[in-house]
């Protein structure tokens, strides 16, 4: 290859692969022209860079249609579905850390504020929610991907066997690992109220939701404190959010490979949509708790520096998942 077509290789590099074999050759040839007529040109890097980001975000189910897409209309509902699905998962995993942070201390101890009451109950309701969307949406695309499967669609068969694995790691750790979960022994405190009772959260579930996030840690920062942690637990909070990356990676790529109907992607646009409010509902009740800075009966539901991180990292997915949401509602019509 000449030094023009190297350098034009490399900025091609900036489109994501769909764009780059329905369009590659011909821009390819483009650049190639420009860079001999102008050999150090800023702008038509920038100008490259700036497209093939737009064509990444259009490839991603983040952006609109028109020049940049490569896909039909049902490819960019399934791609930003997807996208909705991996800013839900990093969305869930700082929450659900958060969630767990307020039902061990409501197991040992009567909250001391309104707010961190509130909180906990408001979490633990969208907690319920987020599941029952989770399992309505995925059942249908369970079914397209096991009847692709059953026809030898070998495409699915990778994602599928990520997905597996992960959800395996994560319910085997999860469990074991649950055992030590600080709630367990924590007494029945003195309601005031009915509703204010104990025994929020089942113990079991509470207990695997508190090991499947132990990896949503400020002990990261201090390694002299985690160095004092079993050896056996560090692994699994390196291992975890490994194990649950793989499984949403793997069923990201099985919802953009399986053509679902007209009538799937518009419900699972819909159930889209209630996520995001969900989302909005749960980190509401997260910055309530934050804001009040309630330290409670012995600082259990004292809230600290990574909750805070938290709360920004849950804003940030929640602006991208909303922006997904309404692209694949959107495409889907």
């Amino acid at each position: 290859m000449t030094p023009p077509q190297r350098r034009a290789a490399r900025l091609l590099r900036w489109y994501p692969k769909a764009w780059r074999s329905r369009y590659g050759e011909e821009f390819t040839e483009l650049l190639i022209s420009d860079i001999g007529e102008r050999p150090r040109a800023w702008s038509r890097t920038a100008d490259v860079i700036r497209g093939g980001l737009v064509a990444r975000l259009a490839d991603a189910g983040l952006g609109g249609g028109g020049p940049r897409a490569c896909a039909p209309a049902a490819a960019q509902a399934r791609a930003s579905l997807a996208s909705l699905g991996c800013c839900l998962a990093v969305f869930l995993g700082v929450g659900v850390a958060m969630w767990s942070q307020l039902v061990i201390g409501w197991q040992w101890a009567e909250p001391g504020a309104v707010g961190t009451t509130v909180a906990t109950y408001v979490l633990s309701g969208a907690m319920l929610v987020f599941a029952v969307l989770a399992l309505l949406a995925a059942l249908p695309v369970a079914w397209s991907v096991a009847a692709r499967l059953a026809r030898g669609r070998r495409g699915l068969l990778g994602p599928s066997v990520l997905v597996l694995a992960g959800v395996a790691v994560i319910a085997v750790g999860g469990r074991h690992f649950g055992n030590a979960w600080p709630g367990t022994g924590g007494h029945a405190w003195a309601s005031r109220a009915l509703w204010s009772r104990p025994g929020l959260v089942p113990g079991g579930v509470a207990a695997f939701c508190w090991a499947s996030t132990l990896s949503v840690s400020s002990f990261w920062a201090h390694p002299a404190a985690l160095a004092a942690f079993p050896a056996a637990e560090v692994a699994w909070m390196a291992v975890s959010p490994l194990a649950a990356a793989g499984a949403v990676a793997g069923a990201a790529t099985a919802v953009r490979r399986t053509e679902l109907s007209p009538g799937v992607l518009v419900f699972e646009a819909r159930l889209a949509a209630a996520a995001c409010v969900t989302m909005a509902v749960c980190l509401g009740g997260c910055l309530i708790w934050i804001a009040g800075r309630a330290p409670g009966p012995g600082s259990l539901f004292h809230p600290g520096a990574i909750d805070a991180a938290g709360a920004a990292v849950m804003t940030v997915t929640l602006a991208v998942a909303r922006h997904a949401a309404r692209q694949a509602r959107a495409a889907a019509r």
